[in-house]
């Protein structure tokens, strides 16, 4: 098999999904937030994370998303698609159609909902199949927060090793594990990717190069300018950017979820669109709570 390794440098967008009111899914806003990013910095855009509400939408919906994302999107951003399923067999085949409607690569997430039989010789087995019949190369998602299921150092080593595995996003927002995953024999070209901006100024300091987080669908240009400045050796300046947004993605990837997420996103400009139902939107109560974080933060 042909190494398929790309470098992955910057920052993606896992993208929100627009919904209407009555539970359809928004194209023309999703397109509309793609053309919008394109401008922003981002170096790609990840389709079908967690982020994009991905457990609520048809296969259907789902391959659209892709093919518009690679139509709309600038010259020279990367199209990742999330396209983990619980078995091996439904993993590749979403991943192959994924592959067809345009995605360059592939986020995988961990197997879950028979965590006490996924260690480390099923993820190795799991990710070693998906691999070798990905038409893409894949990385895998690692987000315990959803999963209950981490991925040991010792796996990561061994999978990183595969010629058409390239990657891993880590969302635990544990820099200590960030450190265990890059001292355990990860293959030189492997990219280890953070998945949250909580963790965005210490992750570049240990020498991560690219991330894969929620706040850059509302606040990209910023998210950006961490990583552009921590790289100039403005180290003081990245730093305080990051302190201010750092209660932000608090609010939007942890206290209060998607429905901020997607709020923040309508009042910054782009359309974050209704959260799929069973998710709620906010209460005119959670709405003040991130007007006051957006305001401190000096974004609106």
């Amino acid at each position: 098999m042909a190494n398929n390794y790309f470098p992955i440098h910057g920052v993606l967008p896992p993208v929100v999904t627009p919904f209407t009111p009555e539970g359809k899914v928004d194209l023309d806003a999703f397109v509309s937030n793609i053309e919008k990013w394109n401008d922003t910095g981002v170096c790609g855009y990840l389709v079908l994370g967690s982020n994009g509400e991905t457990p609520y939408l048809e296969e259907e919906d789902k391959l659209e998303l892709i093919r518009l994302a690679a139509q709309h999107a600038a010259p020279g951003k990367i199209i990742m698609a999330g396209t983990g399923l619980e078995s091996t067999q439904a993993t590749i085949r979403l991943t192959e159609k994924a592959a067809q409607a345009g995605a360059q690569c592939a986020l995988v997430l961990t197997p879950n909902y028979y965590g006490d039989q996924m260690g480390d010789r099923a993820q190795i087995d799991f990710f070693t199949r998906v691999a070798d019949a990905s038409p893409i190369p894949i990385l895998i998602y690692n987000v315990t927060k959803f999963t209950h299921v981490n991925l040991s150092p010792a796996a990561a080593s061994v999978l990183s090793k595969h010629p058409n595995i390239i990657g891993m996003k880590d969302s635990s927002g544990n820099i200590a594990q960030l450190i265990s995953f890059m001292t355990h024999g990860l293959d030189p070209e492997f990219n280890l990717l953070v998945g949250t901006a909580s963790a965005w100024y210490p992750a570049l300091a240990i020498g991560i190069q690219g991330a894969v987080m929620a706040l850059a669908n509302c606040c990209p240009r910023e998210c950006v300018q961490v990583q552009q400045l921590f790289e100039e050796g403005k180290w003081q300046e990245s730093l305080a950017l990051y302190k201010r947004m750092f209660p932000v993605n608090a609010c939007v990837t942890g206290k209060l979820g998607v429905p901020a997420l997607k709020y923040a996103c309508d009042r910054l400009g782009y359309q974050g669109g209704a959260p799929c139902s069973p998710l709620l939107p906010l209460t005119p109560d959670e709405q003040q709570q991130v007007e006051g974080i957006l305001k401190n933060a000096q974004l609106v």
